[in-house]
């Protein structure tokens, strides 16, 4: 299907400035690493869904057999999915990898509209303008909420589904308002206005991840909290720590007739392996994987066993 390509974003265009400074500098290390993100960003493209401007990664052959289609998580961005997305594309698999709005380098929503069902009508928009046809997903964290959102609605397309890092939270009204207080404060109010990523880092290998990351990887990591609209992340936050999303996980996972595969990390503390069994045994097609040795940040702690799993998903059902 033909749509027009836009112009990227203002984000992207600082960012690629960035990179381009970094790549003439005398720091060789920092040098190859902006040379590496420049050549990754020859493939990213620019849609507008539902007003909105956003960036999306299209990478591997137009014309594959197969396409799997990355959602990032909460407060993320496309590139926590570069590991996986050339794993995938040596494997003749078309990816695309979207920023949400107010993601990355996706526009912010002037009207702050950052509710999940405003991510998945977004998410139908890029699919459909696309015209994809059958797809396999894989999500990340938050990204499954909205993947849940728009499979319900739009069953028959989706060849398989992977979901990392994702489970069904118990919750109660002190869970609700300690968790979205200090939530929001943490990542509006101290990570995202600091100006050295080693203090970031500290915290997530401390609260979130098991193994040691790549520098690199970590400066992804820490460039998505500078990208992410302060709104989106309290918006979210609310969501996802609020009675009436946490109660409608399990309903959410039974309206969707699609194989359904539940990956926890064993040592993730946020999403725990307990709690993303309990979603596989509400999925007709359900299945469930724990990763031992790891948390919750499985796309760059076991970036090569994440891709293996997704490598196995497509493989099993190329033709659903």
């Amino acid at each position: 299907m033909v749509h027009q390509q836009l112009p990227p974003t203002e984000k992207f265009s600082l960012y690629r400035q960035e990179l381009l400074d970094l790549q003439a500098s005398s720091d060789s290390a920092a040098a190859k690493r902006a040379t590496y993100e420049l050549s990754l960003m020859e493939k990213s493209h620019f849609i507008e869904l539902n007003g909105i401007v956003h960036h999306y990664h299209d990478s591997g052959p137009q014309d594959a057999a197969q396409t799997v289609l990355l959602i990032h998580g909460w407060d993320c961005w496309w590139m926590w999915w570069h590991h996986q997305i050339a794993a995938l594309n040596k494997q003749g698999i078309r990816t695309i990898a979207y920023d949400m709005r107010g993601h990355g380098w996706s526009d912010n929503d002037p009207k702050n509209h950052y509710h999940i069902d405003f991510f998945a009508h977004d998410l139908h928009e890029l699919v459909t303008k696309l015209g994809l046809g059958k797809f396999h997903i894989a999500a990340f964290s938050f990204g499954p909420f909205v993947a849940l959102d728009y499979a319900r609605s739009h069953p028959g397309l989706i060849r398989s589904m992977t979901f990392f890092n994702f489970g069904y939270l118990p919750n109660s009204a002190f869970i609700q308002a300690f968790a979205t207080s200090t939530i929001t404060f943490v990542f509006n109010n101290l990570l995202r206005k600091l100006t050295w990523w080693l203090p970031a880092y500290i915290f997530a290998r401390l609260v979130l991840a098991k193994n040691t990351v790549l520098l690199h990887d970590i400066l992804i990591g820490f460039k998505s909290l500078g990208f992410c609209a302060p709104e989106a992340i309290d918006q979210t936050t609310r969501q996802i720590t609020s009675f009436e999303i946490t109660e409608s996980v399990p309903a959410m996972v039974r309206a969707v007739d699609g194989p359904m595969l539940f990956v926890a990390g064993a040592g993730d503390a946020i999403m725990t392996s307990e709690n993303a069994q309990k979603l596989t045994e509400l999925a007709g097609k359900g299945r469930f994987i724990s990763v031992p040795e790891c948390g919750h940040l499985i796309t760059v702690e076991l970036p090569d066993t994440a891709s293996e799993i997704i490598l196995g998903e497509v493989a099993a059902f190329s033709n659903t």
